[in-house]
């Protein structure tokens, strides 16, 4: 399982101080099945801790994701300040996810390379 977050989505992680452990933790949740809400397409939002905190009042985040394959973080944000995505939103972002799971090795490290996908790891 590769792990992935986009440009946006690291401007989000870095702003609200989220350390990738626990974007791989949400993963891993999802890998076991515990999926927070499915959104169709390739779309799942999952619960991830505020930094000191617990899920349930954190961050919500929104994830292409295809099992034992590839993750990849779309979009985030605090339960605090926005309830839910936009259905054209959630269109337009199930539409960016699909085509990025489809990509072969060779289109991802071309994402890579131009900074649109950073690789999230265990050690940082």
């Amino acid at each position: 399982m590769r792990v992935f977050k986009t440009k946006a989505f690291g401007r989000f992680q870095r702003k609200e101080h989220i350390d990738d452990k626990a974007l791989l933790a949400a993963v891993t949740r999802a890998e076991r099945g515990l999926i927070d809400a499915r959104l169709g397409g390739c779309l799942v939002k999952q619960r991830v801790a505020r930094p000191g905190e617990g899920r349930s009042g954190g961050f919500r985040t929104v994830i292409a994701y295809r099992s034992r394959t590839r993750a990849v973080f779309l979009y985030g944000f605090a339960k605090s300040r926005q309830e839910n995505i936009s259905m054209a939103d959630e269109r337009d972002l199930q539409d960016y996810g699909a085509m990025i799971l489809d990509l072969d090795d060779v289109g991802i490290a071309t994402m890579i390379a131009g900074n649109e996908l950073k690789e999230v790891r265990s050690d940082g």
